[in-house]
């Protein structure tokens, strides 16, 4: 069995929604309950993991995360993105094969999917990172395509080689889809905010500094591609429900009506 930790990064400043942590879900029967909660709930649901535990620099997010009866390593605020922050973690977590980041604004992610990740990590030696996509739906490829359409930076999208290496990750809609094609959605995957990283290369990451499209993009997993390591892209058929994350103030609604089509309080 492979032996894994979670760890989700959070940070209060965001040049998009500031204090995003904090933003304010509200469940299928009205339940209130901060974005962070919502996310380390998904986190708490995953069978088979270490523990889980919020990596932070700001002191309302850990008080926050403390008050629901979280676990919280406390990080510099000079870490750059959730991968760095997930190497600083390290030395604070139990010895573990695999350290899984779990985006700190995606509550929707499936508990399923983690388990499948670390797998997937545990059966290709040669790669130094996995993480995963979901082919989109027609509901989530439009909601993707009015972001754009709209000038908002949403989701990410992921093209990836037939061995399911990841050949580049983008804001933009990828790959070019002709505006008379039928079906665009089926070409489209859209990448989760989840990684499963060996702690060697998280180590290396750590090490190295932000690459160019890293830095143009705002993509962290760049570095990883940009540096010549091999990133396993773990893609599943869509879900019951779009599985979103909360990029922009707009998403709130949706996501609190995906909470209650699936009953979650």
């Amino acid at each position: 069995m492979t032996s894994f930790a979670i760890v989700i990064p959070a940070r209060f400043a965001s040049s998009r929604y500031p204090g995003k942590p904090l933003a304010v879900l509200h469940g299928g029967d009205g339940t209130a309950r901060s974005l962070i909660e919502r996310s380390w709930r998904a986190g708490m649901a995953v069978p088979g993991a270490a523990g889980v535990w919020v990596a932070t620099d700001d002191a309302r997010i850990a008080e926050a995360v403390r008050g629901f009866g979280g676990q919280v390593v406390m990080t510099s605020s000079a870490c750059r993105n959730g991968t760095e922050r997930c190497a600083q973690a390290l030395a604070h977590l139990p010895k573990v094969d695999v350290v899984v980041n779990l985006q700190g604004d995606a509550p929707l992610t499936p508990a399923h999917f983690i388990p499948d990740l670390v797998e997937a990590l545990a059966m290709a030696p040669e790669a130094a990172m996995a993480t995963a996509a979901l082919r989109t739906s027609a509901s989530t490829y439009a909601h993707l395509a009015r972001d754009v359409a709209e000038g908002r930076v949403g989701g990410t999208t992921v093209v990836t080689a037939g061995d399911g290496r990841a050949l580049y990750f983008s804001k933009r809609l990828m790959p070019y889809i002709p505006v008379d094609h039928p079906a665009p959605h089926e070409l489209v995957k859209l990448h989760l905010g989840l990684y499963a990283y060996r702690p060697e290369a998280l180590a290396w990451y750590a090490a190295q500094a932000p690459s160019p499209l890293e830095e143009l993009e705002g993509l962290e997993q760049l570095r990883f591609l940009e540096g010549a390591a091999l990133v396993r892209v773990v893609v599943h058929d869509p879900l019951g429900w779009d599985c979103i994350e909360l990029n922009n103030p707009q998403d709130v609604p949706v996501i609190e009506a995906i909470l209650a089509q699936r009953g979650i309080d």
